[in-house]
């Protein structure tokens, strides 16, 4: 078994034990070094963006003191699901190791299949552009957007 597997999936079962969500757990991993680790507390702090890949990006990008985790790779019990996967990227995680799959997660009762099948014609409706987009020039304006 992969170390860092079995990192994460002690982390998950710390998880479970306590009673704090889903049996989600990551870890993250750059120059063969832990650089945060995570498990899912969706129940425990009562909200729904606590995932355990989430979780592992918190920490190491506190640890690192940067929201950019390039050359780091990730290790998580669970195929990320679509937020998770979206915040591997914006971290720019450049590999993601999993155990279960979306098909095993969703006999376990969690609906990730969901959100890979919603109908964003439906779901999604743009309002307000310019006024929007009035924002996006002043921050386009800005010189130094990591130094605010």
């Amino acid at each position: 078994m992969n170390k860092y597997m079995k990192m994460a999936i002690n982390e998950a079962k710390k998880g479970i034990y306590a009673l704090h969500g889903g049996p989600f757990g990551a870890v993250i991993v750059k120059d063969n070094k832990v650089i945060g680790k995570g498990h899912n507390q969706v129940v425990k702090k009562n909200d729904p963006t606590c995932h355990g890949e989430i979780m592992a990006i918190h920490a190491a990008c506190k640890k690192m003191k940067s929201f950019d985790l390039s050359g780091s790779v990730i290790y998580t019990t669970g195929e990320p699901c679509p937020m998770c996967l979206g915040a591997i990227l914006w971290a720019n995680i450049e590999k993601v190791y999993y155990g279960c799959n979306i098909v095993d997660t969703e006999r376990i009762g969690f609906r990730d299949k969901a959100f890979y099948e919603l109908d964003k014609t439906t779901f999604l409706k743009e309002l307000d552009r310019k006024e929007c987009l009035e924002l996006y020039e002043m921050y386009q304006k800005i010189n130094d957007k990591t130094n605010y």
